[in-house]
């Protein structure tokens, strides 16, 4: 059985816990960590195994609570999710571009209608 780690999951908990505190006062609480670190985090990158485990204690929940089997992964895949994941590892983009582009998708995907618009 192979897993794989829910960074989307990663990321929204820490920008929830995090709040209005920016990244250099979080960064400071969790401690040996950086501020570009949480940025890339919170951009949905994978931290290594000492930052996460120290994010973890962080947000006062395990370990495996980020742990996805493979099962689990093709059923969270949807098309917004996938889209969202090449944005995010697409090296070419700047962060900003990346987030507009981010909001961009899940504005298009909240907002859709339930049956094609007609262009008549």
């Amino acid at each position: 059985m192979s897993t794989t780690l829910n960074t989307d999951l990663l990321a929204t908990m820490l920008r929830a816990r995090r709040g209005k505190n920016g990244l250099r006062t979080v960064a400071e609480e969790i401690g040996d960590v950086s501020v570009a670190t949480l940025s890339r985090i919170e951009q949905g990158k994978i931290p290594d195994v000492d930052t996460f485990i120290k994010i973890c204690l962080w947000l006062e929940v395990p370990t495996d609570t980020f742990v996805m089997r493979n099962e689990e992964v093709a059923e969270s895949n949807t098309t917004q999710q996938t889209i969202v994941a090449h944005l995010r590892a697409d090296r070419e983009l700047d962060a900003e571009t990346m987030q507009m582009l981010v909001k961009l998708v899940n504005l298009a995907y909240s907002t859709k209608s339930p049956r094609p618009i007609s262009e008549n």
